[in-house]
């Protein structure tokens, strides 16, 4: 079987007012877009990156690591950082996000985790925090619900239904059945098994058997960081993207950073701003926009998008943009075995457990999350991941990567993490980008609950690998800077109330009536990990009720 080829879609003028401009093609705009275009709406998608054939998908570790070939350039695109507002920020790249057609799921992991009801409602059924800003989601697990499996359906997650106790409601099973068992796999449900905890198939976005099209996953385990030239990844460049181009009703325009929203004397969105690849100015105007940059480039641009009407950033009368920046937790270990693992073939993740999904009160933690075991990166970041303790040259080097490489595994814990109102996302007052526009500043801080519950992990971490067989293992530090960050959640969040919120229920902001913001800027809390699946639910759900507004005239 073939690879698809990309359908060529509609071409509309820039004088032409579209129904809707959506900003960004990954999980949220490109399921929007696909969405929309279903329903007989005509949308123009503008994708600061650019759409890569299949030939072009090398498995080249240093353009995926080192010299940002699918990323947001540190030359082009500079960040700075703080831990605190009282600070200065220093340049530095924190923020991590593909840029290509296809977002993030261009060279995404694969994980398809689904939240349970308690990411919902935590708040009301645990408490909150002191220093954190906890809430209750305006929407439930049972709202969500269909959506979720209408997305696993849509692009075709593999994956079981788990029948252990707390698993969450599914309406329909998987599409594909699981992934092939992977020697991490194996090691998680030997541990599993001897300390008493229940497992399962990963779900996830990678296909089992060929699908609608598609190829299976061949093995390559080029997952991590890289595009997956098969189409067997389900990621949006893959999936979205095609459907709604062979719709006849979607432009999807690379090469455009978007700069500005426009909104009129009535304060209504009107259109778009952006540089083109040569960096001219072009307007492109719109019924109603979509923003879907992601959880730092959306509320980035709304900052940007300041006017007479809107003095501190557009849809920002709550001052909540920008604020509340969350990532998933996480708390690392690798185990080395007597012998090989060889997890470097197949899928990064097979098997995770979810047993410590929600804590007991007891604990006294707020959140949960889950473990896998993976191999999750290739041979040369392995080589250059040795302990400091290690040989790092010569002939004792190279004898110690072949364990190294063929005999360990990582324990990865992801987790909560707690919403709090000063780590947030703002412009740099100095700095600015290859545009000349102010830079993305990021100040952030761990809040001290999770560092705590990290640990937590992190030791039971240590049981589970050695209950599997670990001979010996290395914890990858704990401390308040989590050094990188890649789910970007909670910086324009939802609520009914537009005194401390961005958007309310349906993805609408609250300030502008014919402005959405649907990606994981608008999560409540972080869940336990892994958002890209409710992302995407949650777009499936916005594209819905966008539609009906639409209809009825309300935009």
């Amino acid at each position: 079987m073939s690879v698809q080829t990309q359908p060529t879609g509609r071409t509309f003028r820039t004088t032409d007012q579209v129904d809707f401009v959506v900003i960004g093609s990954g999980p949220a705009g490109a399921s929007v877009a696909r969405e929309l275009t279903r329903k007989g709406f005509d949308v123009l998608v503008l994708e600061q990156g650019r759409a890569y054939a299949p030939e072009e998908m090398e498995h080249d570790e240093l353009g995926a690591f080192i010299t940002e070939r699918w990323t947001n350039s540190s030359q082009t695109q500079p960040q700075t950082f703080r831990t605190s507002e009282q600070e200065t920020a220093q340049r530095r790249q924190f923020v991590g996000y593909a840029k290509a057609v296809g977002g993030t799921s261009f060279h995404f992991t694969g994980n398809y985790w689904r939240f349970r009801p308690i990411d919902f409602n935590e708040y009301s059924v645990r408490g909150g925090v002191p220093g954190a800003s906890l809430a209750d989601w305006p929407i439930t697990y049972d709202e969500l619900e269909p959506y979720y499996s209408a997305v696993e359906w849509a692009i075709g997650v593999s994956g079981e239904v788990s029948t252990a106790p707390g698993e969450p409601r599914h309406s329909r099973p998987y599409p594909l059945p699981p992934l092939n068992v992977t020697g991490p796999g194996v090691l998680l449900a030997r541990g599993c098994e001897k300390v008493g905890w229940s497992h399962k198939a990963a779900p996830m976005a990678i296909l089992s058997r060929e699908y609608n099209g598609r190829q299976r996953c061949h093995n390559c385990g080029f997952c991590l960081g890289f595009p997956c030239e098969w189409g067997a990844k389900s990621g949006a460049n893959h999936t979205m993207i095609p459907e709604a181009l062979r719709s006849g009703r979607c432009e999807v325009r690379s090469g455009c950073t978007v700069f500005r929203i426009e909104t009129n004397d009535a304060g209504r969105a009107t259109g778009v701003l952006y540089f083109d690849a040569d960096k001219r100015e072009v307007r492109q105007s719109a019924k109603a926009v979509v923003l879907s940059a992601n959880g730092a480039e959306s509320p980035r641009l709304l900052l940007l998008s300041e006017n007479a009407q809107h003095p501190n950033g557009l849809a920002n009368s709550s001052g909540m943009v920008g604020k509340h920046f969350m990532f998933n937790g996480a708390a690392l270990t690798r185990g080395e075995f007597e012998h090989e693992v060889n997890g470097h073939r197949g899928p990064v993740v097979s098997r995770i457990t979810h047993q410590t999904y929600e804590l007991d009160e007891s604990l006294g933690f707020i959140g949960g999350g889950g473990y896998d075991f993976r191999f999750d990166v290739p041979a040369m970041l392995m080589a250059l991941s040795l302990p400091a303790s290690e040989p790092q040259w010569g002939s004792a080097f190279k004898q110690r990567l072949r364990s190294w490489y063929n005999q360990s595994l990582l324990c990865y814990a992801h987790t909560t993490s707690l919403p709090v109102e000063s780590n947030s996302v703002s412009l740099d007052p100095a700095l600015k980008d290859a545009w000349g526009l102010p830079a993305l500043r990021t100040t952030f801080r761990e809040h001290e609950h999770d560092l705590a519950m990290y640990k937590w992990f992190q030791a039971r971490g240590r049981e589970l690998l050695d209950a599997a067989g670990a001979l010996r293992m290395h914890d990858d530090p704990i401390n308040t800077d989590p050094g990188f960050a890649v789910h970007l959640l909670g910086t324009c969040r939802m609520g009914n109330d537009p005194a401390t919120s961005v958007v309310d229920k349906y993805h609408r902001t609250h300030d502008v009536r014919n402005l959405f913001i649907v990606d994981g800027s608008s999560f409540v809390t972080s869940g336990r990990g892994q958002p890209t699946l409710t992302i995407q639910a949650l777009a499936f759900r916005a594209a819905d009720h966008i539609a009906q507004f639409a209809r009825a005239n309300q935009i």
